[in-house]
């Protein structure tokens, strides 16, 4: 099942899992890869690094399942050089949000996962297979995408304005989906032309 996913979705896991390796099981410090705040640390590279490093097996595991069921269909949908683009689109515009949002309240903690592009996935999965069911993983009911698309990303906006998982970069979650949005507005207008 691994074997039949598109390359770059299944680069992109491999990748994150071998990362996640050398952090845990060698115990190398790749700290210097994650999102700094501007000013404490912030280096270039780190808007896309980040995305490779994950803070427990948890992290990495809910992320790479969702890179595995929305990534392969995405990347079968569109092609491999058009799913890339997406996905570094989604991760820059995540970085660029979270920088904004520790700037404005003032937090110095790093940022590190793959979220802000698998957010980005799930809103192109939602806008291309609007009608595939979904089932919330509380909550076992099945959902269109579109839905469950939709009620993610407000709960996502809801948890960040209240402040809520202060441990979870939300606002770098909805900055994916905002980067993918604006992508394939982008993209949509010139398929017009």
């Amino acid at each position: 099942m691994f074997a039949s996913l598109p390359p770059i979705t299944r680069g992109i896991i491999l990748a994150n899992v071998a990362v996640f390796l050398l952090q845990s099981a060698a115990r190398l410090d790749l700290s210097a890869l994650a999102l700094f705040p501007l000013g404490e640390g912030f280096q270039p590279w780190q808007l896309v690094t980040y995305a490779f490093l994950h803070a427990s097996i948890t992290h990495i595991f809910f992320n790479m399942f969702a890179l595995f069921m929305f990534g392969g269909p995405l990347e079968e949908y569109w092609g491999s050089n058009r799913f890339s683009i997406y996905y570094l689109v989604c991760v820059v515009a995540a970085a660029a949000t979270q920088l904004a949002t520790l700037y404005g309240s003032g937090s110095y903690e790093p940022t590190v996962g793959a979220s802000g592009g698998v957010f980005g996935l799930l809103l192109a999965f939602a806008i291309y297979f609007p009608q595939q069911r979904l089932i919330l993983v509380p909550v076992p009911i099945p959902l269109p995408a579109w839905l469950f698309v939709t009620l993610y990303g407000g709960l996502e906006l809801f948890l960040g304005v209240t402040g809520s998982q202060t441990s979870v970069a939300h606002f770098a979650h909805l900055g994916g989906m905002l980067g993918g949005a604006v992508l394939l507005l982008l993209w949509r207008g010139q398929n017009r032309y």
